[in-house]
């Protein structure tokens, strides 16, 4: 079976059938696959796109590819689920709903990636912090899912391998945006983690890869339909990427925020909704609670309480970062040498934010990839974002540029008033959270 077969075949708009999947997960898990090919295929998929069935085969083989977990939540004592976002910029999500959930009774083996095209990537983000391990052996990560409720890694050498290496390759070829292929990635990761139930944040907007409702709608019905089929059973959200999520973008700046949120210091509203949405969902999900307002309660019950932050602490501790981390974060987060405000070119509102070209901006400042190489400035990015609705003037910036240089601030600073539209009224207020899917 000759891959530029396969390639063409896809690229003239043909079904592929198993034994052709299984043909490319092989040769992208052992190497044998030449990168060039890969990318062919990705990109004639991206075209051409798959069908339920053939994204359910790419699924299936791609978790198939290394080990895939069990997990006995009996012994455990409680269920084993987990969250996923589709990407966005100042998504930090995923480090407080971890130990959230994991306080309030679940057990989170949260495979993650790092960045993709403008998005920042989980795995970046944990780099900030020093000494943690993102890439621990296996009986490690369920020795301390077991221990402290939650742990987030990312992909090992065991894990999905063939999706690993098509990840990376896809984002460097402007193959992100396919709705079987982001599936697919996805859920290969998740069925290998063990899931019993996966809830799923498919953000849609400016700064994310479903820039529309109906884009992003049709994707949680993939990811539903897909994950069914593979026997998870998943729920999914569709929320509000039209902004910056969060007060920051960057990856040791996003830590920080996670830092204060966790500890009651300060909780961005938006961020909040979406962090408190997901919790629910997972614990319904997973039947420790009766309904999403029940859920919600016990969540902020965690919160409040400190136990999510202690949850946090331990598993920061555990992956090898430092004990103390919630209590001196600001002495081990890494800090930009250069940090001046950014002012928008006229006094009004903040209408609309183009955020994927804030997080393309954030890639200008070394805190994202152009190639699968580049080694990352983790301390470069924006904080204290204006809000849309807000108001700017000389007092009140658009942001701050967290910068290496003040050419590179200066650089940031300009892309970031590109992308935000200024009027002389506020803009109509939109929902954070649009809808809830529990079926394809």
């Amino acid at each position: 079976m000759l891959i530029a077969d396969i390639i063409r075949k896809k690229r003239d708009g043909g079904t592929l059938d198993a034994a052709e999947i299984a043909a490319v997960v092989r040769g992208l898990a052992d190497g044998s696959l030449p990168a060039e090919q890969a990318a062919a295929l990705a990109m004639a998929i991206y075209f051409r796109s798959m069908s339920f069935e053939e994204a359910g085969i790419l699924t299936r083989e791609m978790a198939r590819s290394g080990t895939v977990l069990a997990w006995d939540s009996a012994a455990l004592g409680g269920p084993v689920v987990d969250k996923h976002s589709t990407g966005g910029v100042g998504d930090k999500v995923s480090f407080l709903l971890a130990p959230i959930a994991a306080a309030c009774g679940c057990f989170v083996p949260m495979i993650s990636g790092r960045g993709l095209g403008h998005t920042g990537g989980t795995l970046d983000k944990l780099d900030a912090i020093p000494g943690y391990s993102s890439a621990p052996d296996l009986d490690r990560f369920r020795e301390v899912v077991a221990d402290v409720g939650c742990a987030i890694i990312g992909q090992t050498d065991d894990l999905a391998p063939a999706d690993r290496r098509l990840y990376a390759i896809r984002d460097v070829t402007g193959t992100v945006e396919s709705i079987p292929l982001i599936t697919a990635s996805i859920l290969s990761k998740k069925i290998a983690a063990g899931l019993e139930g996966l809830v799923m944040d498919v953000k849609v907007g400016s700064g994310a890869f479903m820039a529309s409702h109906e884009d992003a709608r049709a994707l949680a019905q993939s990811l539903i339909g897909t994950a069914a089929a593979a026997g998870l059973l998943t729920h999914a959200l569709v929320t509000d990427m039209n902004e910056p999520l969060g007060h920051t973008a960057g990856n040791a700046l996003e830590i920080a925020e996670c830092v204060d949120y966790l500890l009651g210091r300060e909780r961005e509203p938006r961020l909040d909704a979406v962090v408190m949405a997901l919790v629910a969902e997972m614990l319904v999900l997973g039947g420790l609670t009766k309904d999403r307002a029940a859920a919600r309660a016990r969540a902020l019950d965690a919160l409040d309480s400190g136990r999510a932050a202690e949850r946090f602490g331990r598993m920061v501790a555990a992956m090898g970062g430092p004990r103390d981390f919630l209590e001196r974060s600001e002495s081990y987060l890494p800090k930009a040498p250069v940090v001046r405000p950014v002012h928008a070119g006229r006094k009004g509102y903040v209408a609309a934010v183009d955020t994927r070209a804030v997080g393309v901006a954030i890639i200008g400042l070394g805190g994202g990839r152009r190639r699968i190489e580049d080694r990352l400035d983790l301390s470069v990015g924006f904080s204290d974002f204006a809000p849309v609705g807000s108001p700017v003037d000389r007092e009140r910036p658009l942001a701050l540029v967290h910068a290496a240089s003040e050419a590179d601030a200066e650089a940031a600073a300009a892309a970031l008033r590109a992308a935000v539209e200024i009027r002389d009224a506020p803009p109509a207020g939109r929902p954070i959270i649009y809808e809830t899917l529990t079926e394809a």
